[in-house]
């Protein structure tokens, strides 16, 4: 049996890097597919809704279940479907299988976080960062990859299977020393949470930092060629930058962040996301536009780990529950807000689209801003 804390740190990291990869996967084989925009459309949603119901269920179950067992559970959704994905063309097919995908992944959300806050028990935000950092990494491994390898998409997914079902008999040989399980009817917990205005405030600000997140790695090559004057090519190394500024901050500012100091730090970076999306998307610095898009990317990266932290932290006893409930936004950002900003596109400018970049930022500083200061959070 594996009981060290290390090894199972290790293999929730490893998790999240498959995350990241699986996440991103429509984009990294859309083309070598064929697949058609609104083709491209309907998978990712169906990735999403799969995601939403799997990060719901698997954060409730892991306050009253084994979170090894669920993660080894989804880990063998997820390997089945990355090696069933697109080895048929039958589009609808691969529409379900695409919806286990996001089950799978929804899974490792859902799971991974509680189970850190139960085998750490000081430096937890440090944890949870550098855990949805390894979420970045696979998407840079993504960004990468269309970028500079032009492999066969196929054979890399299936490799992506195999080391998932490996990970399957990891956390199905895992147990925690001390797990925290508790045995509250699941209508129970969500009464308390329905109850709690900072679980709202942490649910909304999640929607709006994901949904930039999302928007700005979407549209941020077609802003640098079509407004910067920069090279496809440029271009697209400025977005690995942003991915790279992203996994930057959730160490450093993981590092350096005390429990104590985690309600402060979130109101900051809100500011500093602010001010740094603010200045790259409506000043014209020339070749300085590349320190901007660092920034920018460093500024938001820690800050739903942050508040997962904060989470997890002020509602110990449901914590899965909570995380659960606080992940969903994470699918519901990802599908509201860039769908926004295609409308804000279409109907206005594409000029006007990023004015919603900083008012996402200052609608969460004034969501959080008059729950967060009166909070104190366990050392």
């Amino acid at each position: 049996m594996i009981t060290s804390t290390r090894a199972i740190t290790y293999s929730s990291y490893l998790s999240m890097l498959f995350l990241g990869v699986s996440s991103s996967l429509v984009g990294a084989a859309a083309r070598s597919i064929g697949l058609s925009p609104f083709q491209i459309g309907l998978l990712i949603a169906v990735q999403n809704l799969g995601f939403m119901v799997a990060v719901l269920v698997t954060g409730a179950l892991a306050d009253s279940h084994e979170k090894p067992r669920l993660l080894f559970l989804g880990s063998v959704v997820l390997a089945i479907s990355l090696f069933l994905f697109y080895l048929g063309d039958d589009f609808a097919i691969n529409l379900v299988i695409m919806a286990f995908i996001g089950v799978g992944i929804g899974a490792y959300e859902g799971v991974t976080d509680a189970m850190l806050l139960d085998i750490h028990h000081e430096r937890q935000n440090y944890f949870i960062n550098i855990n949805h950092f390894f979420v970045t990494i696979g998407s840079i491994v993504i960004a990468l990859y269309l970028w500079l390898l032009p492999v066969d998409w196929r054979s890399s997914v299936v490799t992506s299977s195999v080391i998932v079902a490996v990970l399957a008999l990891v956390f199905g040989l895992t147990r925690l020393a001390s797990p925290t399980m508790h045995h509250d009817p699941y209508l129970d917990r969500v009464k308390i949470l329905a109850r709690e205005r900072t679980v709202l405030a942490l649910f909304l600000a999640t929607l709006l930092v994901v949904g930039a997140e999302l928007s700005a790695t979407g549209i941020l090559t077609t802003f640098l060629t079509e407004m910067r004057g920069f090279s496809q090519t440029a271009a697209q190394a400025a977005l690995v930058l942003f991915l790279v500024g992203i996994a930057v901050g959730r160490v450093v500012i993981g590092r350096f962040s005390h429990n104590a100091h985690v309600p402060r730090n979130i109101l900051l970076l809100f500011g500093l996301s602010l001010a740094c999306f603010t200045a790259l998307f409506f000043w014209d610095f020339g070749s300085l536009t590349v320190v901007f898009v660092f920034m920018a990317g460093l500024s938001m990266s820690a800050l739903v780990p942050l508040m997962l932290t904060l989470a997890g932290l002020l509602y110990v006893r449901v914590a899965g529950t909570v995380l659960g409930a606080i992940k969903v936004a994470i699918a519901v950002g990802g599908i509201f807000v860039p769908l926004l900003l295609s409308v804000v596109v279409s109907r206005i400018s594409f000029q006007a689209a990023l004015l919603l970049f900083p008012l996402a930022f200052l609608s969460g500083l004034l969501i959080l801003a008059p729950t967060l200061r009166g909070i104190r959070t366990p050392l």
